[in-house]
Parts: structure tokens; sequence; C-alpha cells
């Protein structure tokens, strides 16, 4: 499994950005998918996840009504719709799978996003 992420850049406060993994691999309907990000000095936090199904999804408080996860199961793609920026949501984001049967992860390289105020 090799995952790549896109979209990443700099914006304006309140502004948007929409990145994309894409999914090398085998089975991507068994995975669990998720973004994480982690700013510098801080730890990896997650910031959306997706059950294999693409129904079931989660968000932490801080990005809750901002971002929106979403996968296409066909195209072996995961996306994370990001409104409502804030310099807060600065920070490198990584994709990240996990097998639903022997819990298998893997994770992207990363993309920078960068919310100037």
């Amino acid at each position: 499994v090799h995952l790549v992420e896109s979209g990443g850049g700099s914006v304006q406060r309140g502004g948007s950005l929409r990145l994309s993994c894409t999914f090398s691999g085998f089975t991507f309907s068994t995975y669990a998918m998720s973004w994480y990000r982690q700013a510098p000095g801080k730890e990896r936090e997650l910031v959306a996840a997706v059950h294999n199904g693409g129904i079931t999804t989660y968000y932490p408080d801080s990005v809750k009504g901002r971002f929106t996860i979403s996968r296409d199961n066909a195209n072996k793609m995961v996306y994370l719709q990001m409104n409502s920026l804030k310099p807060e949501d600065t920070a490198v984001y990584y994709c990240y799978a996990i097998s639903s049967y022997d819990r298998q992860d893997y994770w992207g390289q990363g993309t920078q996003v960068t919310v100037s105020s």
C-alpha cells in the first residue's frame, strides 16, 4: 500500500482547501481511512476519519462543522474538504490507512497546509 497526498498550499483565514489522498494497492474498501495533522512542536492529531463504507465519520471538536472527509472506493481516493480555515489549522496533513482485517497500517508523506491571518 502506498499513500500520496496532494492539495496542500497557502490560504488566508477563512479560505478553503481540498486535500486528496491516492491509495495504491488492493482492497481499498477494507481500509478505514483518516487524516491527521502535525504542527511544529506539537503531537500528531487526528482530524477526520471515515469507515470502510464511507458512511461513518468522526471529527474532533476542533474541526467539526468545518472539515469534511469523504472517500471514493471505486477510484481509491480519500478527500478532506477544509472550510473556514484558521491559522491554527496550519500543519502538515497526513493520510492514514488501517486494515480492518489485520490492523496493518500505512502513512502518506504529508502535505503542508499554511493558513495566514
